[in-house]
């Protein structure tokens, strides 16, 4: 049988450790309504930048902001793998790697990845990738450019990410970047003020403010993307703790019961002790 102390000291530290999956949920809860308000501000600026672009482009293709060098793209898709840090994020990281290599071909693909825990899954399996990037840890004010740079880089780019539905269900997406632009701006109201040459003046050229809109657009995609694969690895992150937290409130629970339940033994046994010497002496008189 089990010391009281025992009992004690694995109810205490079961005890601490409720608390902690309560705090994790807590803050994980937090997080996603932050995040939520973050998009929601991106989409307004998406919009506002798309009216202007509409405006000037001179076609109905999407370049990528690349100007004059159009003709020095490499001749490959570029797979975009959005991934987390750690390996705190439950199965998804792993549901979206074996996705991802689903439509790997090293011959007509290169892989970029975000996310040092993707990183590590890649490499376990034997994937190549040409680049890695630490999942930014704030929110706001996301440093996309040097993803940006890459993906000028080739013909075109699919981004594979963790998608949120409900803190139950996360879902592994993907999205063709440039179709993923456009579509998008498509559900953009016309502007009610006409912008041109005639009565704007921009420098350095038109041309000029037509890759920096477009570049600008890449990276509020990329960065809502990325925003929107935290919202799923806090979600996963929620619906862990939120699982342990349940766990552990029922082991605490059921070591409860088994302190009281020794602590009533252990005293049934020194109450039978007690009148075991108190008759003894009884008859020895």
């Amino acid at each position: 049988m089990r010391s009281l102390l025992d009992i004690a000291k694995e109810r205490d530290d079961m005890t601490t450790l409720l608390e902690i999956t309560s705090a994790f949920e807590g803050i994980a809860s937090m997080r996603i309504s932050q995040i939520k308000d973050l998009v929601q501000q991106s989409e307004s600026f998406f919009a506002d930048l798309w009216r202007i672009y509409t405006q000037l482009r001179v076609d109905e293709l999407f370049h990528f902001g690349r100007g004059q060098n159009q003709g020095l793209v490499i001749p490959k898709v570029l797979l975009i793998l959005i991934t987390s840090e750690a390996s705190l994020s439950g199965d998804i990281d792993q549901r979206l790697v074996t996705e991802a290599i689903k439509h790997f071909r090293p011959e007509i693909n290169d892989i970029l990845v975000v996310g040092h825990h993707g990183a590590i899954q890649l490499s376990q399996r034997g994937v190549p990738y040409i680049r890695e990037f630490k999942m930014p840890e704030r929110d706001r004010n996301i440093n996309v450019m040097p993803i940006v740079l890459e993906v000028q880089k080739y013909t075109s780019t699919i981004v594979f990410y963790q998608s949120y539905v409900s803190l139950t269900d996360q879902r592994v997406k993907k999205i063709q970047l440039s179709t993923a632009v456009t579509e998008r701006g498509r559900s953009v109201t016309a502007a009610s003020e006409f912008i041109s040459e005639q009565n704007y003046i921009f420098e350095p050229s038109a041309h000029a403010v037509i890759d920096h809109l477009e570049r600008s657009m890449i990276q509020i995609t990329i960065s809502e993307v990325i925003l929107e694969s935290k919202l799923a690895q806090y979600a996963s992150r929620f619906k862990a703790m939120s699982a342990a937290h349940t766990k552990t409130g029922e082991t605490v629970d059921d070591l409860k019961y088994l302190y009281n339940h020794v602590k009533r033994q252990t005293k049934d046994e020194r109450l039978k002790e007690l009148v075991k010497v108190l008759m003894a002496r009884q008859k020895r008189a």
